[in-house]
């Protein structure tokens, strides 16, 4: 655990020093540098970033662990739909991979936020069919995602494919993408800072694929989609608009990894999304 800390620490430190931000150490002993207790207690001799970005960043690091993906920045929440308008003219069909690849090249070597320094490996895009009728949103990539910039391919993608073959599909029929696409230190939930830096992408990928549903899998896409705070209790079972699309939430397949007493809970969540899209349920 100190280790992760001291990993995620050094990242947002790199983080300051590409943004232009330096002497941002308080000076201990020679040749030891000690982390501030507050903002107040940092020094900064120039800062090129907003000094409002920087202050949130370093209470993200500082402040104990928030309770939910969106509490103790101060961030206001805003849903996707309110992030931007539709674009007028919509991306057609035979040229979405395409405009999907063209988002991949923008985001090239990502040094946006803190996780590009935190050991990342790889940048995990998305994955499927650029004409999906249904996207699938987790929260952000694994130590497998990471190792393989593919989403979903460890023990939760490993169930995510059950789910999806239950639904009558194949994994190569859908479109899988995350909040963040880089993979937070020790799995931990994105902070505010990481994923609204990351949501920009994860909208186009919307726009460019176009689904006619997308489920939101767990509690931090969903919060981070529907700019809400609310439990997933109060948010499965009913339908929600993201994008043009229909949006249904139900478990992250890593929690019913944990609790597999939930999947049936999951399969009716499933079943609301399959009967909107005609599908049947394999034998």
């Amino acid at each position: 655990m100190a280790d992760d800390v001291q990993r995620q620490l050094r990242a947002y430190v790199e983080y300051f020093r590409d943004l232009g931000v330096y002497d941002f150490y308080r000076r201990g002993e020679p040749g030891t540098a000690v982390w501030p207790e507050s903002v107040a207690a940092v020094e900064l001799e120039r800062v090129s970033a907003p000094v409002d970005v920087v202050e949130r960043t370093i209470a993200a690091v500082t402040r104990p662990v928030a309770r939910s993906p969106v509490e103790g920045l101060g961030l206001k929440l805003v849903s996707f739909n309110d992030l931007a308008p539709l674009p007028e003219v919509r991306v057609a069909v035979e040229h979405r991979a395409e405009a999907l690849k063209g988002i991949q090249e923008e985001i090239g070597d990502c040094t946006r936020c803190p996780l590009a320094y935190a050991g990342r490996r790889k940048i995990v895009f998305g994955d499927g069919d650029p004409k999906a009728r249904l996207m699938f949103v987790g929260e952000g990539p694994g130590a497998d995602e990471d190792a393989s910039g593919v989403p979903f391919v460890g023990k939760a993608g490993q169930l995510l494919n059950n789910m999806i073959n239950a639904m009558g599909l194949k994994r190569e029929e859908v479109y899988i993408a995350n909040v963040v696409k880089c993979r937070p230190p020790a799995n931990r939930v994105p902070e505010p800072v990481e994923a609204n830096t990351c949501s920009q992408f994860l909208l186009r990928q919307l726009d460019v694929v176009q689904p006619q549903v997308v489920v939101a899998l767990g509690s931090t896409a969903a919060s981070y989609l529907l700019g809400v705070k609310q439990s997933l209790a109060g948010l499965r079972g009913r339908w929600h608009s993201c994008r043009g699309a229909k949006l249904a939430v139900t478990y992250h397949p890593a929690f019913l990894l944990r609790d597999p007493r939930q999947k049936g809970e999951a399969w009716k969540d499933l079943q609301m999304v399959m009967a909107e899209l005609g599908l049947k349920a394999k034998a």
